[in-house]
């Protein structure tokens, strides 16, 4: 088999010149970096992540995510024994990021080092499993803008729990609640030192401004990935046109709700507050409690776009047509549903990525 030139319209069976097909183009960036980003994490030749341990990490994860015909595509790769010393802790830590990252603890990493992982190794297992969380998502938002049947789920469609742990693993003050705050991160695996990158490298990191950030520098033991990452986040958050900035940003603050992720929730939190002028609406967000629905006390739009990111976000989506519809009645077209789509499919791996690879402190 070889990897399919363009994943996400073969698996949505998205007709070429269609409607969704030219909002897709408009967002040309978003469309060929997520589609770089798969081409990348499954052709890199790596003896610390074989590709058939690849193919059986993400067909499991496309799996608990009702696309069957995504983990079917991996499936057809060949797989690694699912069962084999090295793969089982790893297929323990797919299972912990798809369905509870907040759960995750520096311990699931020691597993993994004890199983014969590599930091290199462990970073691109963490990517993997973000990456098809937003894969599946994505073929889930774009069938249902295509018209085509989803699998959704019963999941309830209501804020995660998180983290109220006052100290982190090395005993700094951590955050226990959700804030607009400005936030340190600290991870659990140690960053990539500057030094220990070559010219061209540091050439990569210095362009996207990831060279003093602790968090980029131990993504960037992929580099590759996390360059292809990194484009498909400017391709889907700082473009022109379609759903207002804010919202996008309102999206990303939803998803990290309901994955529990403190620290990105501050990030866009605060940027959907400036963007919007809506402090209010946003502080309303932050403070819904785990278990309640997200939509309180908000606009008839806002309610409509934070109801849909939600039930995208969670494990296994709950997406359905009725959600749809509401963004319909909002007066969304088919470009600003795509970047509805895009922006809380992304922050599902972004949360996974930041809950599981390190914490945040308060800076």
């Amino acid at each position: 088999m070889a990897l399919s030139q363009d994943i996400l319209a073969e698996l949505a069976e998205i007709a070429p010149g269609s409607a969704l097909a030219q909002a897709r183009a408009t967002r040309d960036a978003a469309t060929r970096h997520a589609q770089g980003s798969y081409e990348t994490l499954f052709s890199q030749q790596d003896t610390a992540f074989p590709l058939d341990e690849r193919f059986a990490v993400a067909a499991k994860v496309a799996k608990w995510h009702n696309a069957d015909a995504l983990a079917a595509h991996y499936a057809g790769f060949g797989l690694a024994d699912p069962t084999s010393a090295r793969l089982t802790p790893a297929l323990n830590f797919a299972r912990l990021l798809t369905f509870s990252p907040v759960e995750a603890t520096p311990s699931a990493l020691k597993t993994l080092t004890q199983a014969g992982w590599s930091k290199e190794g462990i970073v691109t297992l963490a990517q993997l499993i973000a990456f098809v969380s937003f894969q599946s998502r994505l073929i889930t938002g774009l069938r249902l803008l295509n018209d085509k049947p989803v699998t959704a789920s019963d999941t309830p469609v209501v804020a995660g729990i998180w983290h109220t742990t006052n100290t982190t693993a090395t005993g700094k003050a951590a955050p226990v609640v959700f804030t607009q705050a400005e936030l340190g991160w600290e991870p659990w695996i140690a960053a990539k030192p500057l030094a220990d990158f070559t010219d061209d490298e540091v050439a990569i990191l210095a362009k996207f401004g990831h060279t003093d950030s602790d968090y980029f520098r131990l993504l960037g033991r992929n580099l590759p990935v996390l360059e292809q990452r990194t484009l498909t986040d400017k391709g889907i958050f700082y473009t022109p046109g379609g759903l207002p900035r804010a919202e996008r940003e309102l999206a990303a603050t939803v998803t990290s709700k309901v994955n529990g992720c403190i620290y990105c929730a501050s990030v866009h939190a605060r940027k959907a507050s400036q963007l919007s002028k809506d402090d209010n609406a946003v502080e309303t967000l932050l403070a819904i409690r785990p278990g309640q629905s997200l939509i309180e006390g908000q606009s008839a739009r806002w309610q409509a776009e934070i109801e849909f990111a939600a039930a995208l976000s969670v494990t296994p989506p709950a997406v359905t047509p009725h959600h749809l519809a509401a963004l319909e009645k909002q007066s969304l077209d088919t470009l600003e549903q795509l970047d509805l789509i895009q922006s809380a499919a992304f922050f599902a791996w972004a949360n996974r990525l930041m809950l599981t690879l390190g914490e945040p402190w308060l800076s």
